[in-house]
């Protein structure tokens, strides 16, 4: 198992990702990024909904880790979409996180008919300033989060760079096959957030016992599986032992026959997010 892919523009992104959802700003994300480096993760995953960055930046300042191999993502909020609020939110975020330039940048949820009529045109208002920070040496790459293929298939009829990433939630038993055969298809890189998905999950007994047969936990098992399905999951944890453990995925390989298993458990443990019924 390779430890990077390669996006639609080139460019390499480490296979697994440290998320960063729900980590205290501070000492708790400045500790928690110090750690996961010196684990072997490369690829940190934040947004400025998370009210982390400033912690997360120091984290990075502090790693002992060249700027240049590590890969930095953040995101814009909903409440910022739209094009100049984009460009300021993305030059907080910078600031926040005290680098010169982002690996990538997303739009975190996608603007929906629920809650917008003109929901397409905030889309391609938002993207459009993605599209100049991406020009202008900004950003590396830039893609979505939490799109489904109604979503993406207008924005990729305006844009002039296409997304080279959509960040969905993704796990065993929340597989959302329609949306990954979609971007699939358009040369979009999956990413896989809750991918250890609820306690539900890493308490199934199928998973359990395939998990045993190859000496692994469930957790290390939903990774690797993941993985060679060719999507980054970003799995988050602030306890050493467990940053540590989710990264130990490259010592084995999941049989076709086991992957078949996994892939044919049924939906459940999911987080109840769907992009056109959020209300935030």
């Amino acid at each position: 198992m390779k430890k990077h892919f390669e996006l639609n523009n080139g460019v390499e992104i480490p296979s697994i990702g440290f998320g960063t959802w729900q980590t205290p700003d501070g000492e708790t994300a400045i500790s928690s990024i110090k750690t996961a480096t010196t684990y072997g993760y490369r690829h940190i995953d934040t947004a400025a909904i998370y009210n982390n960055e400033k912690g997360v930046g120091i984290g990075i300042k502090e790693c002992g880790i060249d700027r240049k191999d590590l890969f930095v993502t953040s995101k814009v909020w909903n409440s910022e979409r739209g094009y100049r609020s984009t460009l300021k939110a993305f030059e907080k975020s910078l600031s926040d996180l005290q680098l010169e330039y982002l690996d990538l940048y997303l739009i975190h949820w996608p603007a929906t008919p629920n809650k917008y009529s003109d929901w397409q045109q905030i889309n391609s208002d938002t993207w459009r300033a993605m599209e100049e920070l991406y020009t202008g040496g900004k950003i590396r790459a830039i893609g979505v989060s939490n799109f489904l293929a109604h979503h993406l298939k207008p924005l990729l009829e305006n844009a002039k760079i296409k997304p080279a990433v959509n960040q969905i939630e993704y796990h065993p038993g929340f597989k959302q096959n329609d949306c990954v055969k979609f971007c699939t298809e358009n040369n979009i890189l999956i990413e896989g957030w809750s991918p250890l998905g609820r306690g539900m999950v890493l308490d199934n007994d199928m998973l359990k016992e395939i998990a045993f047969k190859y000496q692994k936990s469930v957790a290390q098992l939903c990774i690797r599986w993941a993985l060679q399905k060719q999507i980054v999951p970003l799995p988050k944890s602030i306890t050493p032992q467990r940053i540590k453990e989710n990264f130990e995925v490259f010592d084995f390989q999941i049989s076709a026959a086991d992957m078949e298993l996994i892939n044919e458990i049924g939906e459940f443990g999911g987080s109840g997010l769907h992009p056109d019924s959020i209300e935030f």
